[in-house]
């Protein structure tokens, strides 16, 4: 491995940690996302916290930050398994974020970030996935897991050379999930109410 790879890893994690839903909420300012609604500093919360475009733009602020170090990678044309491991280190990042006592959020945005330029039809597929559950059963954890279990299915058909990095992504996206998982599980999980929310 050589430095560019180490560094290209290092700025993969870096630019996970910032969390785009703490940096938004301190610029607008809004309350800290983290001591509302589900706790988790993500689009979702901030739809519930702060409304339409501050969940906007931190939804693209977490797909950017997946996604622009991934692009470098490829665009460096460095080998499969750096890119791999950038794809997970902005995941890391963005859960175990350095600049927040690694404390951070449950990563779907940025994961969606990363596998875009990864494979546009495993990220797709994964949003029509996210779209579909949610349209039906208006849990927006039970999108999330739904996607992660799908991901190495897709991943698999459609991009096997990076099918190390979507597995990583996936089951760390489902341990994030945990609570959500026992909640579902107990009937005890909020729906997400669009009406209510707006």
């Amino acid at each position: 491995m050589t430095a560019l790879s180490v560094l290209l890893i290092c700025m993969g994690y870096l630019a996970g940690s910032i969390i785009g839903a703490l940096l938004i909420g301190q610029l607008m300012p809004l309350p800290d996302p983290r001591e509302f609604g589900s706790g988790n500093p993500g689009a979702t919360n901030m739809l519930r916290t702060g409304g339409k475009w501050p969940a906007l733009f931190t939804l693209l602020f977490d797909v950017a930050k997946g996604a622009v170090p991934v692009i470098i990678a490829l665009v460096l044309q460095q080998p499969d398994f750096v890119v791999n491991a950038v794809a997970t280190a902005a995941i890391v990042g963005h859960m175990f974020p350095l600049f927040y006592g690694f404390k951070g959020g449950k990563g779907v945005a940025t994961a969606l970030g990363v596998l875009m330029p990864l494979s546009m039809t495993v990220a797709s597929g994964l949003v029509g996935i996210w779209i579909l559950t949610f349209g039906i059963f208006r849990y927006s954890s039970l999108a999330s897991i739904t996607g992660a279990i799908s991901a190495p299915v897709l991943g698999y058909l459609y991009s096997p050379t990076f099918l190390p990095a979507i597995l990583v992504i996936s089951v760390l996206i489902m341990l994030r999930h945990k609570s959500n998982i026992q909640n579902l599980l107990a009937g005890t999980e909020p729906r997400f109410d669009i009406k209510k929310e707006e």
